[in-house]
């Protein structure tokens, strides 16, 4: 598809037009292409997109990669971006890479929240936080604060949307594409890319509803040691996203436990969730910046941030074209029973103590 470049939307979309720009210079039939919904807000008529590299059996374990479902974190867009132009020009020559798309299908929604995001704001177009929408409830007895989630008012940052309300058409867009593409996968790893939390660099899994382990703990804990045995020096603090908060109506979570219903196959929703504290820290004048707070501002800071994930992201496709190589090859020195008390033990049992 072809959006019309503006001086407007190159001010405040630069993203979009370069993620354009990006697929139309890919190599021939490299990249497809597929708008799922058009989003408006008064004069403004914005498209999700999403985006297709690799196989195209839809059998095939899958990388899902997302970015942009707040409109002010634009860091994660920028890595998502900084990573698709990599593949791409691998793709141009390497013959391992065109080897390891013909095993994966890779997939991406760079920008979910395009409105949020030409706005400058954390929500939609109608003030709904759409990492809120979803129709989850946290579980009883979970401290859950104004930032999990809340009915008061859309002026208010973290709304969820009144109650009985459909999802936004965001969302609506996201889960049923999510649910197209993915029904037949052998396995998906998804990784949703967000920053404005913590002074490190978090790579959450499930559940943000409840401080319950996720069910599938052991396939996370292989993943982690895989991790920490091919790049044993990385910068990732692997946890549930219970560890930091809890919060209502994420979309990960609806997702995953629709899938688990239906029976679907192995499915880890991952954030990846950067530290933005630290580049504060290190520059405090971004505290006056409404963006300051969620993305590093300096340029060569942000060079930084975009060469800093290419590895992890790379990491991530890898695991997802071969995920029974890794399950199987650490889980041989194991039994399901040991792994499970490991993982435990790493995640939930300190936290209890």
């Amino acid at each position: 598809m072809t959006v019309e470049v503006s001086r407007s939307l190159l001010l405040h979309l630069p993203e979009l037009i370069e993620i354009q720009r990006l697929v139309s210079h890919a190599a021939k039939d490299l990249v497809r292409v597929e708008e799922l919904v058009t989003v408006r807000h008064k004069d403004l008529s914005l498209p999700v997109m999403a985006l297709e590299i690799g196989s195209k059996d839809p059998k095939s374990p899958a990388f899902f990669l997302t970015g942009g479902v707040h409109g002010l974190e634009r860091i994660g867009t920028r890595v998502i971006i900084s990573y698709l132009k990599t593949l791409t020009h691998l793709a141009h020559w390497d013959a391992s890479t065109r080897e390891l798309l013909a095993r994966v299908r890779f997939c991406l929604i760079p920008i979910v929240n395009p409105i949020g995001m030409y706005l400058g704001r954390r929500s939609n177009g109608n003030g709904i936080d759409l990492m809120r929408n979803a129709p989850v409830e946290a579980q009883a007895g979970s401290r859950v604060g104004i930032a999990g989630g809340h009915r008061i008012s859309n002026r208010l940052p973290w709304y969820r949307g009144s109650v009985g309300a459909h999802m936004e058409i965001e969302n609506q867009a996201f889960v049923k594409y999510f649910e197209e593409t993915f029904a037949k996968s052998s396995s998906v790893i998804a990784l949703d890319v967000h920053s404005g939390f913590g002074a490190v660099d978090r790579i959450w899994f499930p559940y943000a509803r409840t401080t319950a382990p996720f069910p599938n703990l052991q396939e996370v804990f292989l993943l982690n040691q895989m991790l920490d045995k091919v790049y044993p020096h990385h910068i990732y603090k692997v946890e549930p996203q219970s560890a930091s908060y809890t919060t209502h109506g994420d979309v990960w979570d609806y997702l995953y436990d629709r899938r688990r219903v239906a029976g679907g196959s192995v499915f880890l929703p991952l954030t990846l969730e950067l530290g933005s504290w630290l580049w504060i820290k290190k520059n405090p004048r971004q505290l006056f910046s409404g963006l300051g707070i969620f993305n590093p501002l300096l340029p060569h800071r942000t060079s930084r941030i975009l060469r800093r994930h290419l590895l992890l992201l790379d990491f991530l496709m890898r695991a997802a074209a071969t995920p029974a190589m890794w399950c199987q090859g650490l889980g041989a020195h194991y039994s399901a029973d040991d792994i499970q008390r490991m993982a435990n033990a790493r995640w939930y049992e300190k936290k209890a103590a």
